[in-house]
């Protein structure tokens, strides 16, 4: 839908930033406890360094010897040898070189990463690891978690499917600007999920206008994830975004689990069972099978959707916006939207969901509409403005 081929777009106050996120709430690799060693001061060059690159924009990007990135900090990943491709890719997701529909980020405009580095975004000050995201329908589950971990003050537009068997999760998702509070966030992306409670794995990429300049530990920050890809810079603002009533901007995001032919549940030899991340027909990276609890098998809910941080700032409810601030009613070229979902089945077969759980935290303020037909598949427009004389 979206010709990445065109003139960038001047971003707001926020810029979009492509965003990864992994919980794996059974170990203590989200960042706790690096909070004050983070805020507000300018972290060095990564180690491993061989290139910096600046954009117009301000992000700074270190291209990092592929073997020398934060994913190798992870205790159980040592002695990981780095795999460039999946076994076996799934159906309907290869691979391509020079696609003319590549995601453009501001920092190719000033060099390129060599051969054998990936680029890690440097992080500057009023950097914060304190969020956490869950998919509405599993607040409930992990009710037991302490506020920080489960806040109260997030709302959201999503569908989920839940109790299957998943290999994964695709979407193509529909990318503006919004208007985000300072020490809020808007984000539309997929969760893969598995596990319960304080066992609860989670896998999360899309995007996000974030007020915090970054909250959580996403991208390559925390020990994972293992970045294959020297072009997409995790973190690193993405351009151009749509306009309202004009030219729609879209990313392509894929999470499926590679299996080789010998796969099974009980045994996987050390890049069996990988979770990769694909962007725009890219393949990323990966998060090692290894590393996690329940997702080294299948996952057992997906959702989709968007999300915001509510603080009430004077009084009211926010008026940060999710997708494009404008509700679902209003459709293509003006409500933001999730086209072409789907999860991955045993065979790596894309299949389309069926019996969506659609879930809004409060209607007034952001919305949800389901549809599928033969252009998009199965579809929905989300999001709203926030705070209004409906939303108090």
């Amino acid at each position: 839908m979206a010709d990445w081929n065109d003139k960038s777009v001047k971003l707001g106050d926020y810029k979009i930033f492509l965003i990864l996120l992994s919980h794996m709430l059974i170990t203590s690799v989200d960042g706790r406890g690096v909070d004050q060693f983070m805020k507000n001061r300018e972290l060095p060059m990564h180690e491993g360094t061989v290139k910096t690159i600046e954009s117009d924009d301000g992000d700074v990007i270190d291209c990092v010897d592929i073997r020398k990135q934060p994913a190798f900090n992870h205790p159980l990943l040592k002695n990981h040898t780095v795999q460039i491709k999946p076994h076996a890719q799934s159906r309907g997701i290869d691979e391509e070189e020079n696609n003319p529909n590549m995601l453009f980020q501001s920092w190719h405009k000033n060099g390129e990463c060599p051969e054998g580095t990936v680029p890690l975004l440097r992080r500057t000050q009023n950097f914060n690891h304190s969020r956490r995201s869950y998919p509405a329908f599993l607040h409930k589950k992990v009710a037991q978690l302490n506020d920080v971990n489960n806040p109260s003050n997030h709302e959201y537009a999503q569908v989920s499917t839940v109790d299957g068997n998943y290999y994964g999760a695709r979407a193509t998702i529909n990318v503006w600007n919004p208007l985000t509070n300072f020490g809020e966030l808007s984000i539309a992306q997929i969760w893969v999920l598995a596990g319960d409670g304080n066992e609860l794995n989670s896998l999360e990429a899309g995007w996000t206008s974030d007020g915090y300049q970054s909250t959580g530990c996403y991208n390559l920050d925390c020990p994972g994830f293992v970045q294959t890809n020297k072009n997409i810079a995790l973190g690193g603002s993405i351009e151009p975004v749509s306009k309202y009533g004009g030219e729609q901007r879209d990313i392509s995001i894929v999470i499926h689990k590679a299996r080789s032919n010998s796969y099974s549940h009980s045994h996987f030899n050390n890049n069996d069972g990988n979770w990769w991340l694909q962007v725009q027909d890219q393949l990323v990276g990966y998060w090692p099978s290894s590393i996690f609890t329940h997702l080294a098998g299948t996952s057992d809910a997906i959702s989709w959707g968007g999300e915001i941080v509510n603080n009430q700032p004077n009084g009211h409810h926010t008026s940060t916006q999710m997708g494009s601030g404008h509700f679902p009613n209003e459709a293509y070229g003006k409500a933001s939207y999730f086209t072409k979902l789907g999860y991955f089945d045993e065979g790596n077969n894309v299949k389309d969901p069926e019996n969506l759980e659609p879930f809004v935290t409060r209607p007034p303020c952001y919305d949800l509409r389901t549809g599928k037909d033969n252009k998009f598949g199965v579809f929905f427009y989300f999001g709203g403005p926030g705070y209004s004389t409906n939303c108090q």
